[in-house]
C-alpha cells in the first residue's frame, strides 16, 4: 500500500500543525504497513528527496505566493508523476493551488482529503476560489473532518456530508524527546517555578493580544513559545501594558518544546477565530497532563478541552473571561491538577496517533479496495459533539 501526502509545507522547512499531522500519519501508518511520501514546497534551494523518519519527502521550489497559497509549476507533473505510483492521493486542505494541480495533472488515483480548516480570512479571494474549491471537493472521493465539532459547524462540510467521516487528530509520545534532567533545571530557572505556557505560531488568529490583556496586573507568569507575523507587535503591546512576567522564547526544538510542557502549570490557548480548527499545542497539553483554557470558537479545540472537565472554555475575545480562568486555576492548585489528569485520559482514550494510523489506514484500504462507504459511526468518532 502507497500513499502519497501533498500539502504546502513540511519539515524541516515548516514545523506547523498541519506539519504535524502529516508526520503522525506517516509514522504511525508506516507501522500498519503503509508506504508514505509526501510532496511539497520548499523556498530553499536543496530540491534532492530524502527521507524523514521512514517516508520519502519530495520537495519543489516555490514560485511565487499569493494570500498565504505557494504556486509552483513543476508540481503539475511531479504531482501526476508520483500520482501513478502510488495507490491513494491524500490532500490536505486548504491549499487552493492543490486543487488546481490535482486538475492540471489529471489525477485518476482514489483520493482522500483531510479537512483541516475553513478558509476564514481571504473573503474577496474565496469568492474567486470558490467553484474551483467546490468541484474539487465533489472530486476527491472521502473527505475527513478533524473533530465532530467542526463537521457539526463547517458550512462548507454541510454540502458533503455524504462521504465526510470524523477522524480526530491523534499524538504518538515516543517522537517526543524524554525531558533531560539539565535541560529542564534551565527552563525552571528561567521561566519560574509555576506559570503559564502557550506554544504555537504568532499568528493574528491565536489571539495572544487577548492573552496579554488577560494577564494585564495579575502577576500571572506566561512563557510564550513561537514566532510568527504577529511576534513584533504582540511583544510592543506586552512593553505598553507593563508586562514584565511574559516571557517571549521564540520558537524552540522539541526538546526544550517537552521541557517547558513538562514544567509548566497549564497551557493557554486564547485563538478566538475558526482559523483555529483544532490545536495540535493544545492536544500536546492534553498529553502532557496539564489543565487547559481555551475560548468556544465552535472547533476541535472545545473537542479537545472539555469545560469543566479538562480545564475551563471561555467566550472568545473576551479577556475578562480569560482572566477569571486564569485565576481560578492558579488559585486552586488541586483542581487543575485533577483537570490535567482527566485531560491526560482523554488523550488516551481519543487522541493517540495509533488509533488515527488504524482508521486511515482501514481508510486507505477501503479506497484502494474500491470500497468507499462510510465507517460505521462516520461523522461523529464514536462521540457526539461537546
Amino acid at each position: 500500500m502507497r500513499v502519497l501526502h501533498f500539502y504546502k509545507t513540511y519539515y524541516p522547512d515548516s514545523l506547523g500543525g498541519v506539519e504535524q499531522v502529516i508526520r503522525q500519519l506517516c509514522v504511525g501508518t508506516a507501522r500498519l504497513g503503509v508506504r508514505n511520501e509526501v510532496l511539497t514546497l520548499t523556498r530553499g534551494s536543496d530540491l534532492a528527496s530524502f527521507t524523514f523518519e521512514g517516508h520519502l519527502v519530495h520537495r519543489l521550489r516555490q514560485d511565487f505566493e499569493i494570500a498565504s497559497t505557494g504556486f509552483a509549476f513543476a508540481a503539475f507533473e511531479r504531482l501526476a508523476r508520483l500520482a501513478r505510483a502510488c495507490d491513494v492521493v491524500h490532500y490536505h486542505f486548504p491549499w487552493p493551488f492543490m486543487d488546481l494541480a490535482h486538475f492540471v495533472a489529471r489525477v485518476r488515483k482514489p483520493s482522500v482529503l483531510t479537512y483541516h480548516s475553513d478558509i476564514v480570512r481571504q473573503k474577496r479571494l474565496l469568492r474567486l476560489y470558490q467553484p474551483l474549491g467546490t468541484r474539487f471537493l465533489r472530486r476527491v472521493d472521502r473527505i475527513v473532518a478533524t473533530s465532530p465539532n467542526y463537521l457539526a459547524t463547517s458550512s462548507v462540510l454541510a454540502g458533503h456530508r455524504d462521504k465526510t467521516e470524523v477522524i480526530t487528530y491523534g499524538l504518538d509520545q515516543t517522537l517526543y524527546p524524554a525531558p533531560e534532567a539539565a535541560r529542564l533545571a534551565r527552563w525552571r530557572l528561567r521561566a519560574g517555578p509555576r506559570f503559564f505556557l502557550f506554544v504555537g505560531v504568532l499568528r493574528y488568529y491565536k489571539g495572544l493580544h487577548i492573552l496579554l490583556d488577560a494577564v494585564a496586573g495579575t502577576g500571572h507568569p506566561v512563557v510564550i513559545v513561537g514566532a510568527g507575523p504577529v511576534e513584533r507587535a504582540l511583544k510592543e503591546h506586552a512593553r505598553r501594558l507593563g508586562l514584565h512576567q511574559v516571557l517571549f522564547v521564540g520558537a524552540l526544538g522539541d526538546a526544550d518544546k517537552v521541557a517547558l510542557l513538562t514544567l509548566c502549570y497549564g497551557l493557554v490557548f486564547p485563538s478566538h477565530l475558526r482559523s483555529e480548527a483544532f490545536g495540535i499545542s493544545l492536544l500536546e497539553g492534553a498529553m502532557h497532563g496539564k489543565p487547559m483554557i481555551s475560548s468556544e470558537i465552535g472547533t476541535g479545540t472545545s473537542y479537545i478541552n472539555i469545560d469543566g472537565l479538562t480545564g475551563l472554555v471561555v467566550p472568545p475575545g473576551d479577556p475578562h473571561a480569560f482572566g477569571r480562568a486564569m485565576r481560578t486555576l492558579w488559585e486552586n492548585p488541586a483542581l487543575a491538577l485533577a483537570m490535567g489528569r482527566r485531560a491526560r485520559a482523554r488523550y488516551l482514550e481519543l487522541f493517540t496517533a495509533a488509533q488515527m494510523a488504524k482508521r486511515y489506514a482501514a481508510l486507505y484500504r477501503g479506497l484502494a479496495a474500491g470500497r468507499v462507504p462510510l465507517a460505521v459511526g462516520a461523522g461523529h468518532a464514536g462521540a457526539p459533539p461537546v
